[in-house]
């Protein structure tokens, strides 16, 4: 059993603080460029240590190999439409400072419970007085309303511990089903959607420039 459990996270809470600044760097140049930013907002966290340890007896990883978890550092981006989930799959398979080990696409092919999201897991170095420490993270990528659903499931799900009944269960599956429906929908007015918010910065700076 671990017994240091702030020395085994802190190149996992090093990786999330130093990714995060990186992803939201990345939407930052689109904006910079004035361009259509396929990230919305970028957010990320590590596992509490009972979530490890749970998800450590239910995939039966001895306590000596925890590093083989492949979620213990974890972030999320958000994007505005389907297609920009994409466009960000291909920027992170551009970059070289982290390496793609495993990729899970839960949008063409969703989750039974109707789950929708798309899955990266990369090894990451971080930099350490011990030297270079590659560990694994998870990158999940997926729409506002992919989340809003995901986020919700998730809570139910701790609250039914994973045994939902029948008729909540019924109910998720046709939430996720018309947040996918509202993706579709807003996915056919991008264009007006875009001008709209282009428009709407550009009004905000100049207010802003005549305060």
């Amino acid at each position: 059993m671990i017994k240091d459990w702030d020395l085994f996270l802190a190149p996992y809470k090093q990786a999330v603080d130093e990714l995060k600044i990186k992803l939201k760097g990345m939407r930052t140049q689109f904006e910079m460029q004035g361009t259509h930013s396929p990230i919305e907002f970028v957010t990320g966290r590590v596992k509490p240590i009972h979530s490890i340890l749970d998800k450590a007896a239910k995939k039966d990883i001895p306590s000596d190999k925890l590093e083989e978890i492949q979620d213990i550092a974890g972030l999320r981006m958000m994007c505005q439409f389907v297609d920009d989930i994409k466009r960000v799959v291909e920027l992170l398979r551009m970059r070289n400072d982290m390496e793609i080990i495993e990729e899970r696409d839960y949008i063409s092919q969703k989750k039974e419970s109707g789950y929708r999201s798309y899955h990266l897991v990369i090894q990451y170095p971080v930099q350490t007085i011990g030297g270079e420490k590659k560990i694994l993270v998870e990158i999940q990528v997926r729409t506002l309303a992919m989340n809003f659903w995901a986020t919700i499931e998730h809570s139910l799900n701790y609250k039914y511990s994973g045994r939902f009944p029948k008729e909540i269960e019924l109910r998720l599956q046709r939430a996720a089903e018309a947040a996918f429906q509202l993706d579709e929908e807003m996915s056919k007015i991008r264009g007006e959607i875009q001008e709209a918010q282009v428009i709407f910065s550009r009004k905000t700076e100049s207010n802003d420039k005549s305060l």
